[in-house]
């Protein structure tokens, strides 16, 4: 596993803890545990603490994202996976550095993701919404 993916992968196993607690747990300490369980040393490490960061940081902004580019599913009702995998490709998609990680490479991330972690639809339904914001973002430049 590539270690940009092995770091999002991370953050995504994370980021669950952290929501299925309602955000009541430290992510940072969630973070740091999940590294030495599943990376141990590898370079990514900041890369890890400063996506998750990036998410928490703008998670108002992105949750509300979501639910203009899904209105049919309301954030607090959708998947907790799905939910998370949107969360972290929004996050480099908008927010992100886009000569580190290209917005395509964000969201072919974000579906591998799903497709790795979801249920059989996720990939499809990231994929649609990470598209539909892609879409956006190039209409509005």
């Amino acid at each position: 596993m590539a270690s940009r993916h092995l770091a999002r992968s991370i953050v995504l196993q994370s980021l669950f803890e952290w929501d299925f607690y309602h955000k009541a747990v430290d992510l940072e300490k969630i973070l740091k545990r999940n590294i030495e369980k599943f990376a141990g040393d590898f370079d990514e490490k900041d890369f890890v603490l400063s996506l998750a960061k990036g998410v928490v940081e703008h998670l108002d902004k992105i949750d509300k994202i979501i639910q203009t580019s899904a209105p049919e599913r309301p954030v607090e009702q959708l998947n907790i996976i799905d939910r998370n995998i949107l969360r972290i490709g929004l996050q480099e998609l908008l927010y992100g550095n886009k000569k580190e990680v290209p917005p395509k490479v964000a969201i072919n991330e974000a579906i591998e993701l799903a497709k790795g972690f979801g249920s059989e639809n996720s990939g499809k339904f990231v994929n649609g919404v990470l598209g539909t914001v892609y879409k956006e973002m190039k209409k509005n430049n």
